[in-house]
């Protein structure tokens, strides 16, 4: 059996000054890891985040409503599955299975964590009209936004990450 040879052969001890370090190569599961692990989170918490309330407010005789995001129509659905869909690449990388290399991941996840945000956006701003008694704006929608932004952030993230 033959030993592993060191990555970066070490250059003669004699030549290189006192107290200097050796050339330690990057490794994927070091703080260099920070875009997949804001990935698979923000993934995580905007699929989650379809189930909170998008509205809340309150009728003239003391009901409380609230509205979740997978009923506020196609949007809030979208924003689940785009959550989904952000968990399923995270999980295709870890089982071993990456996308072609004429389409980077962190492109990706940009796109989706793009998509992610404007629809949140659409639906921050105009609120359906089946639902303009509850006009108040619940926290789960803020989250929504505040995950689809961190969507975006872990493709740049894995962008820095892949140069």
């Amino acid at each position: 059996m033959q030993t592993p040879e060191p990555l970066y052969p070490d250059p003669d001890p004699l030549t290189r000054p006192p107290g200097a370090a050796r050339p330690v190569p990057r490794v994927g599961g070091s703080a260099f890891a920070w875009g997949e692990r804001l990935a698979s989170l923000s993934g995580l918490v905007l699929a989650i985040s379809a189930f909170t309330d998008w509205y809340a407010g309150q009728q003239g005789d003391g009901l409380v409503l609230s509205v979740i995001g997978w009923h506020t129509g196609a949007l809030g659905k979208l924003v689940f599955f785009i959550g989904l869909a952000v968990l399923a690449l995270v999980a295709l990388r870890e089982a071993g299975i990456d996308l072609p290399a004429s389409v980077p991941e962190s492109l990706v996840l940009i796109a989706l964590g793009s998509l992610a945000t404007i629809f949140v956006l659409i639906r921050l701003i105009s609120i359906p009209d089946t639902f303009f008694g509850t006009a108040g704006r619940g926290i789960g929608i803020f989250i929504s936004l505040a995950a689809a932004l961190a969507m975006i952030a872990s493709g740049l993230l894995r962008a820095a990450e892949e140069l």
